[in-house]
């Protein structure tokens, strides 16, 4: 296999593992304000994602891959609220354990390593592009 195409290979595998890093901060954000709805369940709670190096034996060279989404195991958040349905004997309703700034920032740099993994694709076919205008001229 060519140099192109494993350089290639690995960009399109970041490019597909931070899309699905971009899912899970989006599903997070989504579900910030959500609410249980009896005092006894739990929120929604924050997913993190992981990635696995893998190696390819065909490219011989390490792909990222999604790995498994972890619950974060933080504490939840409580606020005072003693009229709403999940409010407890105390008056107090649980929310999810997302602060959306940290989601806010994680979201900018899956895009931003998104955006390399995309530019080291346009770079490759340009080059692959000019190699093949050497070699006929």
């Amino acid at each position: 296999m060519n140099d192109f195409n494993i350089s290639l290979q690995v960009a399109a595998g970041g490019l597909h593992a931070q899309s699905a890093r971009m899912r899970v901060i989006a599903e997070n954000l989504a579900n910030a304000d959500s609410a249980a709805r009896t005092p006894e369940e739990d929120p929604f709670r924050r997913r993190i994602p992981t990635f696995n190096a893998v190696f390819d034996r065909e490219m011989d060279a390490y792909n990222v891959r999604m790995g498994r989404t972890v619950l974060d195991q933080s504490a939840f958040e409580s606020k005072y609220q003693p009229g709403h349905p999940a409010a407890d004997e105390r008056g107090y309703v649980r929310y999810p354990n997302i602060d959306p700034l940290i989601e806010m920032a994680d979201m900018r740099e899956a895009q931003r390593t998104y955006e390399a993994n995309l530019n080291v694709v346009s770079s490759t076919r340009a080059m692959f592009g000019q190699t093949l205008d050497i070699l006929r001229g």
